[in-house]
């Protein structure tokens, strides 16, 4: 490992000097300047983190605390943390990764401690218990997601009350009248997760200005789950046409029940999926679906972020608007 005394000996220059160059506290003349930037090039050198972060009470480094629980879908999330870590580096920050379900624990540690300059929190909750503390704190922060009450906080996320009512809006305009929303596992709207609640909101709203009728039921994916999940649904409403899954778990064994039960996709029943592209694209049916865009999420939570760190003003609420892409699971309803 290269020392700082080493690199001032190599550029003809004190110690202090290149101090005063990596933390810009002093002026220094450019032609001192370049010879130690120089040296620095030459000899590979890094500066120590934690000395770096004593000098200039910053850590450049920014907590990302995504809640890694079974009931959903950490595919998604991981994809959404490596686009924040990912651009967070193209600005000059790491990222500190929190994946314990702490809740405000993990906010008090991180506020208390210096470990982070700022934070991006993940899996929102409506009424979510870390939100005081982050209007309580300087700290600045983003969150990915949207709470019920958005004031004092900056968000990014997809538009899940549009995405809702985009997906109900096909159907409707295929010919179903009866539409059915495989959704999340049951803890989800338990805890009132914003996305799950939104979508439905979006799209129950949009139903009933259309005259469909929606039957919601919440499936812990796995075949067998969404065995009974499906029973149920023709049990309560035989003239059920039209499907939105919010679940990426449930997309296989929906499709692969329906066709055990004579039920073809698209000609009886149209199936629409708000999903990761992926998940859509490798169904053993190409689903149409709004894809979730979570390398945009993530990339625009960091550039909010870093415009809070540099002290410039951002948009409190920045929603991305759905794109649907149709595909081979939905069609215009023929026996109804």
């Amino acid at each position: 490992m290269v020392t700082l005394a080493e690199v001032a000996q190599h550029a003809g220059v004190s110690a202090s000097t290149v101090s005063y160059v990596l933390s810009g506290k002093r002026s220094i003349s450019a032609g001192t300047r370049q010879r130690v930037e120089r040296s620095i090039q030459e000899l590979g050198y890094h500066p120590n983190a934690g000395a770096r972060a004593l000098a200039s009470s910053k850590s450049n480094i920014i907590a990302l605390m995504v809640p890694l629980r079974t009931d959903m879908y950490v595919p998604v999330m991981m994809e959404i943390a490596i686009a924040v870590a990912t651009a967070a580096r193209l600005h000059g920050y790491d990222v500190l990764l929190l994946t314990g379900e702490e809740g405000p624990d993990a906010v008090r540690r991180v506020t208390g401690s210096g470990l982070a300059d700022a934070m991006i929190l993940m899996d929102v909750e409506l009424d979510d218990e870390r939100l005081p503390l982050l209007r309580d704190t300087d700290q600045p922060s983003v969150l990915i997601g949207l709470p019920a009450d958005t004031s004092g906080l900056t968000c990014v996320d997809l538009d899940f009350g549009a995405t809702g009512a985009l997906c109900v809006e096909h159907l409707a305009m295929l010919g179903h009248r009866e539409v059915a929303v495989i959704g999340e596992a049951p803890a989800v709207y338990e805890r009132h997760t914003g996305f799950a609640e939104r979508t439905l909101d979006g799209l129950r709203a949009r139903a009933r200005e259309l005259g469909l009728r929606v039957l919601h039921r919440p499936c812990e994916g796995g075949y067998d789950a969404m065995a009974a999940t499906l029973a149920r649904i023709f049990d309560e409403r035989p003239g059920t046409t039209g499907f939105v899954v919010q679940n990426e778990s449930a997309v296989e064994p929906l499709l692969a029940l329906l066709r055990q039960q004579g039920r073809a996709v698209p000609e009886d029943v149209s199936v629409i999926a708000v999903c990761p592209e992926q998940v859509s694209v490798q169904a053993s049916v190409r689903l149409t679906s709004v894809a979730i865009p979570a390398q945009e999420m993530g990339r625009r939570a960091v550039e909010q972020l870093v415009a809070k760190l540099d002290g410039r003003e951002t948009d409190e609420v920045v929603l991305l608007a759905p794109e649907l892409t149709v595909r081979a699971s939905t069609g215009p309803l023929t026996g109804g």
